[in-house]
C-alpha cells in the first residue's frame, strides 16, 4: 500500500494530534502526577469549539481555492533562493548559534541559569536564519552533504537547551523530506520514533538540569505531567476569559525586545505567581479577549495553513520548506501557544513570498 495516497501532514493531521496530546493529559490525571487533579468539562467543549473552527476555515479555503491554478515566476524564485545564498545563510545562522553559545560562556543545556538567559537577539537572528535556510536549501537541492549542516545546526541548537526549538527544526526536516524524497515507511517510521526519544531526552536533561528545582518523575511522566500540567492551565484561562486586556498579543510582538516573556504573564494570571507556563493554543486568545477571538483565530489559522499547504501541493519548490517550518511549529502550538514573535515572522515571510512569487487564477471547469 501507497501510504503517501494519505497524506499525514495535511494540516487536518493537527485535530488528531490535540486529541493525542488529551489523551496525555488524561494519563497524568490518572496517575496524580506531581498531584495533578484534572479539568472541567467545560474546558473540553472549549476545545472541541476551536477544533470545529479550525476544521471550518480549512473546509472554507478549500471552497475558495476550489478550480484555481497556481503559477511560479521560477525566475523570481530562484533570485533568491539560489543554492549558493541558501548555503550561505545556513552557515551564518550556524555561525550566529556559535557567536550565542560563546556569549553565554557555556551550554544552557545543562545550566538552568544559562538557558533562562539564552534567548538573545543573536539567537533570535540565528533560528530566523537557520531554520528556513536549511529546509528550502533540502527541499530544492538533491546533496547528501548538507545532511551533515543539518546536524550541525541541530546539536547547536540542542545545546541552547530549549526542547521546543529543537523539535522545530526535527519536525520540520522531516516534512520537508516527506515531500521531497520517497522516503520508505520503515525509514518515516523509524524517524517519527527518533524524534519521540529525542523530545524525552532534550525534555528530561533540560528540566533536570534546572538548578532551582527538584524533578523525581521519569522521562515519560514528564512528557505526561507536562500535557496534564498545560491543560489545567488551560481550564484555568477558560474561567479568566479577557483578563489580560491584550497584553499577551502586545507582548509577543514587542515583548522579546523590552525582554518580557508572554507565558510569565499566562504564569501570573492563571496561577497567581510569575512563572513561564503554556496554555495550549486556545489559551492565550482566551486570556487576551476570550472565546470568540480564540474561535477567530483557530478559523484563521486553518484557512491560512490550508492555503500554504495547498501550494506547496501545487507548486512544491520553496513551499514545502516554508509549509514544513509553519507545521512543525503549529504542531508546537498545541502545548506552548501561539506567543512566539519568531513564529509569527515565519508567517508574515511565507505569506510576502507568496505574494511576490505566485500568481492564482481560475483554472478549467
Amino acid at each position: 500500500m501507497n501510504y503517501k495516497k494519505f497524506d499525514i501532514f495535511s494540516p487536518l493531521v493537527f485535530v488528531l494530534l490535540v486529541v493525542v496530546y488529551l489523551i496525555f493529559s488524561q494519563i497524568a490525571f490518572n496517575y496524580h502526577l506531581k498531584e495533578l487533579v484534572g479539568i472541567n468539562i467545560n474546558t473540553l467543549y472549549v476545545i472541541g469549539l476551536g477544533l470545529v473552527f479550525y476544521v471550518g476555515g480549512l473546509c472554507l479555503s478549500r471552497y475558495l481555492l476550489n478550480n484555481k491554478e497556481f503559477s511560479l515566476n521560477e525566475t523570481k524564485i530562484n533570485r533568491i533562493f539560489s543554492e549558493k545564498i541558501l548555503l550561505s545563510l545556513v552557515i551564518v545562522g550556524i555561525c550566529l548559534q556559535v557567536i550565542n553559545l560563546i556569549y553565554l560562556g557555556g551550554i544552557p543545556l545543562f545550566s538552568g541559569y544559562l538557558k533562562a538567559h539564552a534567548a538573545t537577539r543573536i539567537w533570535l537572528l540565528s533560528y530566523l536564519i537557520f531554520l528556513p535556510s536549511i529546509n528550502i536549501l533540502m527541499a530544492r537541492y538533491n546533496n547528501k552533504k548538507y545532511y551533515l549542516l543539518f546536524i550541525i545546526g541541530l546539536v547547536l541548537f540542542v545545546f541552547t537547551g530549549y526542547r521546543t526549538t529543537v523539535m522545530a527544526i526535527v519536525i520540520s526536516m522531516l516534512i520537508t523530506l516527506y515531500y521531497t524524497k520517497d522516503l520508505k515507511w520503515k525509514y518515516l517510521l523509524l524517524a517519527i520514533i527518533a524524534i519521540f526519544i529525542l523530545l524525552l531526552i532534550v525534555g528530561y536533561v533540560a528540566v533536570k538540569s534546572i538548578e532551582w528545582q527538584t524533578w523525581t518523575l521519569s522521562p515519560l511522566e514528564l512528557l505526561f505531567y507536562r500535557a496534564g500540567y498545560t491543560l489545567q492551565v488551560l481550564d484555568h484561562a477558560v474561567v479568566l476569559q479577557g483578563s489580560t486586556h491584550g497584553q499577551l498579543l502586545y507582548n509577543t510582538l514587542m515583548g522579546f525586545f523590552k525582554s518580557t516573556d508572554p507565558r510569565v504573564i499566562v504564569g501570573s494570571t492563571t496561577l497567581g505567581y510569575a512563572h513561564s507556563t503554556t496554555s495550549m493554543i486556545f489559551g492565550p486568545a482566551l486570556l487576551d479577549f476570550g472565546l470568540y477571538a480564540m474561535l477567530l483565530q483557530m478559523f484563521l489559522l486553518g484557512a491560512v495553513m490550508n492555503f500554504i499547504y495547498l501550494i506547496q501541493k501545487s507548486l512544491g519548490n520553496v513551499f514545502v520548506g516554508l509549509y514544513a517550518i509553519l507545521l512543525a511549529h503549529v504542531f508546537i502550538w498545541i502545548e506552548t501557544g501561539p506567543t512566539d514573535l519568531v513564529v509569527l515572522l515565519f508567517f508574515l515571510i511565507t505569506i510576502i513570498i507568496i505574494l511576490y512569487s505566485v500568481s492564482i487564477k481560475r483554472g478549467d471547469v
